[in-house]
């Protein structure tokens, strides 16, 4: 499940980034209770993109910023709580990163939902139910 953290240059330094990604996988596996899943931990991935000062925007305007973008399976955040609870972990985890550059209203967190079917892992495309068999199948 590719966690994506989209930052501004400069708010974060590379071993605290390397942290907040850590803290953010962590949080969507204990949100989801699978934080010991064999099949899981592996497939927890992402990145962090730097981007350069002058080059993020909010409200039309040069500022900087943190997103934090999931793409996952559509049954992903099954209940409003999961997706709450979430958002402001995530959240929480990117302002104590930026250690206080940066305000809470310039932190987004979002996620995008594949295509069922079309969640390649290992050169196989799993459905949504073949992705929970699996998941299933390592336990936690």
């Amino acid at each position: 499940m590719p966690i994506q953290i989209i930052v501004t240059d400069g708010l974060l330094s590379k071993s605290a980034a390397q942290q907040a990604h850590a803290d953010i996988a962590q949080a969507f596996l204990d949100i989801h209770q699978i934080s010991d899943n064999r099949f899981m931990l592996p497939n927890v991935v992402g990145e962090v993109v730097f981007v350069e000062r002058g080059l993020t925007f909010s409200g039309k305007q040069l500022n900087a910023l943190a997103i934090i973008e999931l793409r996952v399976p559509s049954f992903t955040f099954g209940t409003q709580q999961q997706k709450d609870l979430f958002v402001q972990q995530a959240t929480n985890i990117m302002l104590r990163a930026t250690e206080g550059k940066l305000p809470k209203e310039f932190v987004w967190v979002n996620a995008v939902y594949a295509v069922d079917g079309l969640w390649g892992i290992a050169g196989k495309a799993y459905s949504n139910v073949e992705l929970g068999q699996a998941i299933q199948a390592a336990g936690v």
